[in-house]
């Protein structure tokens, strides 16, 4: 290979453990790192400022080419925990939403809860920073990542966006996947799989280097989060894109 494979990398607690096994692997003088926020990173790849990144699913459409280059994926098959609509009142009370600015995907998933499973009339906000205080009342808010875990110790209301889509559609969802815009070497590929699936076979190591006090990380990584990218996530996935087109 004649230049390293850039690779774009999310910095949220649940991708710790796919993150893990790249330390010390020979992958690693095959490629550079670099870390970031979904929606970020996804604009780097639709852009070909990285070749491969750990990507909102919702991005697909956009990309002239992709390839899911892994066997693991940031998935769920019930709750997830990390991204749900939080609220001070029932679903039928919410008035507003405000939408977290750091991930397509959840906004699109949450879009289509909102029309086609809860049926429901309400205002979709934008947001640019930080935006939890404002859920209060019937403004509620989409909250994703370790920030939605802060949140499940302040809102009454917590309704989580993987365990409601399951119930609508039947499916697992992916979240995110490891997805290249390009064909890249099957050596480098063979790699990176194997690298980024030993943190899942490792949790417990993951855990110990990831103190958190808000939520029990072994439920978080074991029971919440699904990381094989199984053909049923798969099929959730183009379920989901179906979706996704439907609105556009």
């Amino acid at each position: 290979m004649e230049r390293k494979v850039k690779v774009a990398a999310v910095s949220y607690l649940n991708t710790k453990p796919l993150l893990y096994g790249f330390r010390n692997h020979p992958v690693m003088e095959m490629m550079e790192l670099s870390m970031d926020y979904p929606a970020k990173i996804a604009q780097q790849l639709i852009d070909g400022e990285v070749d491969v990144a750990l990507v909102p699913v919702a991005i697909i459409p956009k990309l002239k080419e992709y390839h899911i280059i892994a066997d693991y994926c940031i998935g769920a098959e019930g709750p997830v925990a990390s991204v749900c609509l939080y609220s001070d009142v029932p679903l039928n009370e919410i008035k507003r939403i405000y939408l977290d600015y750091q991930s397509r995907t959840s906004v699109a998933l949450l879009k289509v809860l909102v029309h086609e499973y809860w049926k429901l009339d309400v205002e979709f906000v934008p947001t640019t920073g930080d935006y939890q205080q404002n859920i209060k009342g019937t403004d509620a808010g989409l909250v994703i990542g370790d920030r939605a875990l802060a949140q499940r110790k302040v809102s009454p209301y917590i309704y989580d966006l993987a365990e409601n889509w399951t119930r609508f559609t039947s499916l697992p969802f992916v979240f995110a996947a490891w997805i290249s815009n390009k064909p890249l070497p099957a050596k480098f590929i063979k790699e990176f799989n194997h690298a980024t699936g030993i943190g899942i076979q490792n949790i417990p190591a993951v855990v110990a280097e990831n103190p958190y006090d808000l939520y029990d990380l072994t439920t978080y990584y074991i029971h919440n989060i699904s990381y094989p990218l199984t053909p049923a996530k798969r099929q959730g996935m183009q379920k989901f894109l179906g979706y996704l087109l439907k609105e556009d």
